[in-house]
């Protein structure tokens, strides 16, 4: 009793010194009845220690209060015999009342059930950048793979193509439990790997390996999302077999299997295939400048930085499907890793091959604005057969050499055999509709392209923490050597008749070389716990070559050199780099602040001309971060980096391009760097219990010594285009995504919001021209689903577009897209399973372009599922039923406007089978 006494008498004393401060106050009911809870017990316990300030019980009405407390940071726990504590941190600032609401206390004995539903509640979670989704917390399909997944997500789209967007950027890498997956394809994980056997999906800006290991960003990183399994799913093996035939001869056939035993992976996969669905993504060659060589160059940093507008149709076809024509693909590969020795040893490795055939057309209708108040047209229709013969090997070995110090190799090397065939007819028409020039060429090459990268980086924990110290070392190595034939005729046009004809009839070839090598050492010290500074040294070192000749036919021989379009350059540079980082990181909040210097030296030689010259330069590289945590689930994010561009060395070529006579380019040796600054502001916000969601993202970019073009035409309609330095390029943008479920229901539903604002300077007949474009996008999605009654998917979507250019202020392009999404599953009787869905474009007609551009494509199919776990499944189905696909785009470049069409895939019906095959965990399926 006395104890009871001098508690009492303490509390009593603390709240007579505090005086009266905050109040808190609510009641307690019971979950599942809504029965009011008397004499609970409430009870408020300091944040840092759970010492006990104060208490009472709830009154017969269920309610409650406590006054007289001081602010801070507190505990608030409530307890009632049977039932499951109840826990809340609250926050109290002087004279505040806090008013719990309703407190609904559920039974121990429902506890299990209760466990279950918080879990598809807390769907979300976000730790530091990364944000968590819980894979079960999203229902799919039996058997259903990632792809349909990831569509359930929110912030994250899935086009038909497979390609993945998340907050505004596209994704360029899945993961498989944080390892590459057949390298940058990420289709083969989302088509292929199976959605139930995912425990969690991250979504993560990916860093350098250095920038991992020191914790300082050093501007590279990549949209990943991460696929972590289930642990019971690691054991065994499963894979999926599945063949379709239809009419007009449309096939597609894939199979893989995929084995797993704790750590070690092994994957092989298959697919041929004309309906352009599948295993035609390869990304990696882009990395290393094989699908657009000549546009990438390494920067100061070691970064690739694409340049300009210069092009070399021996070059012009990526290799890759991109929507336009018809493809034939045939492609297969292997995957392997495995950890071993306590993860002391990690390899990963892919195996790739592919044979494209792509055959198609295109028309191209492009309207020139010209700074005399006048507009000419280019009318181009160009029709194609292309092949390529793609091989790739990939992989890396990391190996820690003890508790402090790890080495890592990387290795990528790429054989291509492209083939490339191509017939254009074309017309320039002049300000007065009359016919200025016509055109027929053809174009045919052959280039065998290889590339070799690699990687080695060694990384060391000294004792004091925080210290380390490392070294990396990278090669980029890419070659292609080409020929091919040119035979162009042009008719010019007086007075509606032939005034003069040119003929071109020669032979090419092309040899162009890079090699970039970059050593660099970075050593971080730290200041106090807290913060840390980063030291960094590096020498960059990038030698180009181009060899480019042209040879006209003499005596039926090409034997004859035509100085005018052959050129032989080299291009060399030589960079020493340093730099100094400063790094706080708290709780919530985290600063990354510094910058690089680079001293640049270029070293240019015209071997025809037998002139060099040489130019230094100084490059600049600053960069912050700021990310502030408000909570687990709310974070703001604040970045700048400035870069360094370097032209290319076709920019930098004095070479006349002639394999379209209409349109010839000019290098310009006198182009400087050009530097760039970058600011991003992200905020993104995940409320658990509404299931809302919101990601909004700011950007600016602005940019000096930029490269761009000085385009002239002549009377002939003949445009010549060099590139050229400029200042005044802008780009702002806004992206925001938010959605939430509706209380009490399956639905969910959302929008989207982006605008873009672009500022592009250029020169047109010597006059300096600003365009200024703007487009907005505004879309609002609807996501349903019962399981095994329906799932349902709709999406309106509406962009307007306008740009004007400063030659001519009177002429504005302005037009809407609407876009109208739909996709449904019916779960029938008997297994069976109806599937529709519709994407309905509407585009506005302008003054220019007025030709009906507007297509309904409708798809439908009905499949029938077998067997217990509905493993087996046999289908029919219908691709474009009003046969309306069409290829189709619009830009704005510069004074011109551009719009494209071009052949696509359209109706055809297909006959399905699709087996599902597993055995993980020890328990094989039946079916």
């Amino acid at each position: 009793m006395k104890k009871i006494l001098s508690f009492i008498f303490c509390l009593t004393v603390i709240n007579l010194c505090y005086g009266q401060q905050a109040v808190i106050k609510g009641n307690v009911t019971d979950t599942l009845n809504h029965v009011k809870l008397s004499n609970a017990v409430v009870a408020l316990l300091q944040a840092k220690d759970s010492i006990l300030v104060t208490f009472t019980r709830s009154a017969a009405t269920g309610n409650f209060q406590l006054d007289n407390i001081p602010a801070g940071k507190y505990l608030l726990l409530i307890t009632y015999p049977s039932f499951a504590d109840y826990v809340e941190p609250v926050t109290l600032s002087d004279t505040s009342v806090h008013n719990t609401g309703s407190i609904m206390l559920t039974l121990r004995s429902r506890l299990l059930h209760e466990v279950v539903i918080q879990q598809k509640v807390a769907a979300i979670k976000i730790k530091g950048d990364t944000t968590e989704f819980n894979a079960d917390s999203y229902k799919t399909q039996a058997n259903a793979n990632v792809e349909d997944l990831l569509k359930k997500l929110p912030g994250i789209q899935v086009d038909n193509k497979g390609q993945i967007t998340a907050q505004g950027e596209k994704v360029k890498k899945v993961l498989v439990d944080g390892e590459e997956f057949f390298g940058d394809d990420p289709t083969l994980v989302t088509k292929n790997l199976r959605a139930d056997m995912v425990d969690k999906v991250q979504l993560f800006d990916k860093k350098s390996d250095q920038a991992a290991f020191t914790g300082v960003d050093d501007g590279q990183a990549a949209k990943t999302i991460n696929l972590k399994l289930k642990e019971n799913k690691k054991n065994g093996y499963f894979g999926k077999i599945s063949t379709g035939a239809g009419l007009d001869g449309f096939h597609e056939t894939s199979a893989m299997l995929n084995m797993f035993r704790g750590k070690m992976k092994f994957s092989a996969y298959g697919i041929v295939s004309n309906t352009g669905k599948m295993g035609l993504d390869w990304n990696e060659r882009e990395k290393y400048g094989q699908g657009m060589a000549d546009q990438f160059t390494p920067d100061g940093s070691g970064d690739l930085v694409f340049n300009g507008t210069v092009t070399d149709d021996m070059q012009d076809w990526s290799g890759k499907y991109e929507g336009k024509g018809y493809p034939l693909v045939q492609t297969g590969g292997l995957h392997f890793n495995n950890k071993w020795n306590a993860d002391k040893n990690n390899i990963n490795g892919n195996l790739k091959t592919m044979q494209l055939y792509m055959d198609g057309n295109s028309v191209t209708n492009t309207q020139n604005i010209m700074p005399d108040n006048t507009t000419t047209f280019r009318n181009v229709r160009e029709s194609f057969n292309n092949s390529i013969m793609r091989n790739s090997l990939n992989g890396f070995y990391e190996r820690q050499l003890d508790s402090s110090s790890s080495l890592t190799i990387r290795m990528d090397g790429g054989l291509d055999h492209k083939i490339t065939n191509s017939r254009f007819a074309s017309e320039f028409i002049g300000a007065d509709s009359a016919l200025v020039n016509q055109n027929e060429r053809r174009y045919n090459a052959k280039s065998d392209i290889s590339t070799l990268s690699s990687n080695i980086l060694w990384r060391k924990k000294l004792k004091k923490q925080g210290r380390t110290l490392s070294l990396n070392f990278s090669e980029n190595y890419s070659r292609t050597k080409g020929d091919g034939f040119l035979d162009s005729k042009t008719d010019y046009f007086a007075n509606n008749a032939v005034d003069s004809t040119q003929h071109t009839d020669q032979y090419k070839t092309t040899n162009n070389e890079s090699i970039n090598v970059n050593g660099n050492i970075t050593y971080t010290e730290p200041l106090s716990p807290k913060s840390s500074l980063m030291a960094s040294y590096g020498i960059n070192i990038t030698n180009s070559h181009s060899s480019r000749n042209s040879f006209n036919k003499a005596d039926g021989k090409y034997a004859l050199l035509d100085s005018t379009f052959s050129n032989d350059y080299a291009f060399n540079m030589l960079t020493h780099k340093g730099g100094l980082f400063y790094v706080f990181n708290a709780k919530k909040l985290r600063i990354n602040l510094g910058g690089n210097v680079g001293l640049t030296g270029y070293d240019q030689q015209d071997k025809y001309q037998g002139s060099s010259r040489r130019r230094d330069f100084v490059n600049w590289f600053p960069a912050a971060t700021l990310r502030y945590t408000f909570s687990q689930q709310r974070r703001l994010n604040f970045s700048y980096n400035g870069n360094t561009g370097q032209p290319s060395i076709n920019q930098l070529q004095p070479l006349r391009s002639n394999e379209d006579e209409q349109n010839v380019y000019i290098g310009n040796p006198d182009l400087k760097p050009s530097f760039r600054n970058n600011f991003r502001i992200t905020y993104s916000d995940y409320k658990v219990i509404s299931e809302r969601n919101l990601w909004i993202s700011l950007m600016y970019n602005t940019s000096s010594n930029d490269f761009s073009d000085y385009t002239t035409i002549d009377a002939k309609g003949r445009r010549t285009t060099q590139a050229v330095n400029v200042n005044g390029n802008q780009n702002a943008g806004m992206d925001m995504t938010m959605g939430w479920r509706i209380k009490g229901t399956p639905h969910t539903i959302g929008y989207n919001l982006t605008n873009n604002y672009y500022r592009n300077v250029n020169f047109i007949e010597g006059q300096q021209n600003i365009t200024r474009s703007f487009n907005g996008n505004g879309s609002i999605y609807f996501m349903s689903s019962k399981e095994k009654v329906y799932e349902a998917y709709a999406q309106a979507e509406a962009r307007f577009n306008t740009s004007t250019s400063s030659v001519q202020k009177s002429i504005r392009t302005d037009y809407w897209t609407y876009t109208f999404t739909y996709s449904m599953d019916l779960f029938l009787p008997w297994k069976l399973v109806l599937h529709s869905e519709a994407n309905y474009n509407i585009r506005q007609k302008t003054a220019v372009f007025t030709g009906n551009n507007n297509a309904c494509i409708l798809n439908a199919g009905l499949m029938k599922k077998f067997g217990k776990k509905e493993a087996l499944q046999a289908g029919i189905s219908v691709n474009d039923m009003l046969n309306q696909n069409i290829g189709f785009s619009r830009s704005v470049n510069s004074n011109y406007i551009t719009q494209n069409t071009w052949s696509s895939i359209g109706r055809y019906g297909m006959l399905s089978v699709t087996w599902n095959f597993n055995k993980a965990g020890g328990a094989a399926s039946k079916d």
